[in-house]
């Protein structure tokens, strides 16, 4: 037992929604009597992936004494409530759930898709056909709600992309999104910014992303983003390449270079 980071729970704010259980990739948090709780301290690793998820705040890192991170009763763990999705990522023409799920938002929950399915020649497309160019291979897709350690970004090149930037360019999919993991955030206006950077650090070290890719907008204040990727990395024990693009507010690619 060791003074260590590790989550805490507030019982009197949880109203027990299970927002957080799906982004607790070692699957530590459970809802037991209608209340999130920590099932056990050796499966937490203390990097609060939840803490974004919790609408009431219930959530924190804590400083205490604490049974060590334990990786190997993490996998036991994880393998006793039962397999994970076997394909690898991109696999299969349906989204494939990639974690078992005990509760939470079913928005969260996370999905590999397979290679985008052509659209028809004229019209809109049918209930099951893809849309025409879709480059979209996972849910989710906001950087709150993505857990570091989801397999579908495992190796991947990360697309960090303001969350205005595929609204301004219409060829978003097939100009940026192509073959890479998404994660969308609003520098300015998302709360939680150090949860942002824990996440980006953990894909870096844990997930062994290759690349980031940041699309930001030419306007001031998404800046941030640029600056929190590079953070991540200077931060991080890897350092991998970031590449910055930034588009215009009428949706053209107004310079895009290696950082």
């Amino acid at each position: 037992m060791a003074t260590r980071e590790i989550v805490h729970i507030e019982e009197d704010l949880c109203d027990g929604c299970g927002d957080c259980v799906p982004s607790c990739a070692e699957g530590a948090i459970r809802i037991i009597d209608g209340k999130a709780r920590l099932i056990a301290d050796n499966l937490c690793d203390g990097l609060g992936a939840c803490l974004g998820h919790c609408p009431q705040g219930a959530i924190k890192v804590e400083k205490r004494n604490a049974d060590e991170f334990d990786e190997e009763a993490v996998e036991k763990h994880l393998s006793a409530q039962g397999p994970m999705a076997p394909a690898p990522f991109p696999s299969t023409d349906a989204p494939v759930p990639l974690a078992p799920m005990s509760g939470g938002c079913p928005g969260s929950r996370m999905q590999s898709f397979g290679p985008p399915t052509p659209g028809p020649a004229a019209g809109l497309p049918t209930a099951n056909e893809s849309a025409a160019g879709t480059a979209l291979r996972q849910w989710p897709v906001q950087l709150h709600l993505l857990s570091p350690g989801a397999p579908f970004l495992v190796g991947a090149d990360l697309l960090l992309a303001a969350d205005c930037a595929p609204f301004a360019m219409a060829d978003f999919h097939g100009g940026l999104l192509a073959d890479k993991a998404l994660a969308i955030a609003c520098p300015k206006l998302d709360q939680g910014q150090e949860i942002y950077l824990q996440k980006l650090v953990s894909m870096v070290d844990d997930a062994g992303i290759n690349t980031i890719t940041v699309a930001m907008m030419e306007v001031p204040c998404c800046g941030g983003l640029l600056n929190l990727a590079r953070e991540a990395v200077a931060r991080a024990g890897r350092k991998v390449p970031i590449k910055r693009v930034i588009v215009g507010t009428r949706g053209d690619i107004l310079s895009e270079e290696w950082c």
